[in-house]
This record gives structure tokens, C-alpha cells and sequence, in this order.
């Protein structure tokens, strides 16, 4: 069964522009979202920003929606999700909001309507804490950190 996430324009009138966001392909696991910025925000390298959307969601219990960079803007100009992927609980219901970081090594500038991100709805299961005196033994063990080699 598919979930149904609804979508909430908060600025109706003033977004009307702004696209909500959408599967760009049949067999796309994401949907795009676009900025709903008023007037471009140019980003120096290593600048962080918090992009409005214009929507506010309703996710089902039982599934979360992960904010994740769009890969081309991520490869082409060093933008990308800050906190990525991003997490949106389903009792979360304020506007949808995308922290994004300029890693790369020139200016960008976000424009209105640009896609941005890319959304991605996820099934949750809460884990049962169960704290205990020993954990059993693996082969692995405690190494990490490139244990296996480079």
C-alpha cells in the first residue's frame, strides 16, 4: 500500500509558482522540492542557509519523510544538504524547510523554484531499548573505522 502524504500550501496565492514537489520519473524513489525563496540567495562557499518550501506535510504514522541532496547540485556545485538526510517525523507539522551548505569553491545562488532537494517517504519501526550486561560475540566484534583495509 502507498502512503498518502498530504500537502498543505501555507502562502496559497503568493506560491502559486512554486511547484509541489513531485516524482520527475516513473521509477524516481524521490521527489523534488523547490525553493520557495522571493528573490535569489547567493551562498558563498561554506555558507549555510535554511530554504523555505511553502508546504507544510502530514506523513502517516508509521513512515518519515528524508530530506536528501539532489546529486547534480551536490556534483556540479558543492550544494548539499547540511543535516543529510534531514528527518521529518509524521507528528510534524510546521513548513518544510531545507538546510542546505555551499561546499564548493564559488558562489551559488538559489533562485526561486529551483529543485533544491529531493524528498524521500521511509517506513519507521521504534526499536524495544533493552539494556543488558553482555552483548554477544561476532567475528567482527568492536572493529571499525576501516578495520577491513583501505
Amino acid at each position: 500500500m502507498k502512503p498518502i502524504i498530504k500537502f498543505l500550501r501555507l502562502n496559497p496565492k503568493a506560491d502559486k509558482d512554486i511547484e509541489l514537489p513531485k516524482y520527475m520519473t516513473r521509477l524516481s524513489a524521490g521527489m523534488d522540492i523547490r525553493a520557495a525563496v522571493k528573490n535569489g540567495l547567493t551562498l558563498k562557499p561554506q555558507d549555510i542557509a535554511l530554504i523555505p518550501s511553502g508546504f507544510a506535510i502530514a506523513i502517516p504514522e508509521g513512515f518519515e519523510v528524508q530530506i536528501r541532496p539532489r546529486s547534480g547540485l551536490a556534483i556540479k556545485h558543492g550544494v548539499t544538504i547540511i543535516n543529510s538526510p534531514g528527518t521529518i517525523d509524521a507528528d510534524y507539522r510546521g513548513e518544510v524547510k531545507i538546510g542546505v551548505i555551499n561546499l564548493g569553491k564559488a558562489e551559488y545562488t538559489i533562485n526561486r523554484g529551483d529543485r533544491i532537494a529531493q524528498m524521500v517517504i521511509q517506513n519507521v519501526y521504534q526499536a524495544v531499548v533493552e539494556e543488558t550486561d553482555k552483548l554477544d560475540s561476532t567475528k567482527r566484534n568492536s572493529g571499525g573505522f576501516g578495520h577491513t583495509g583501505v
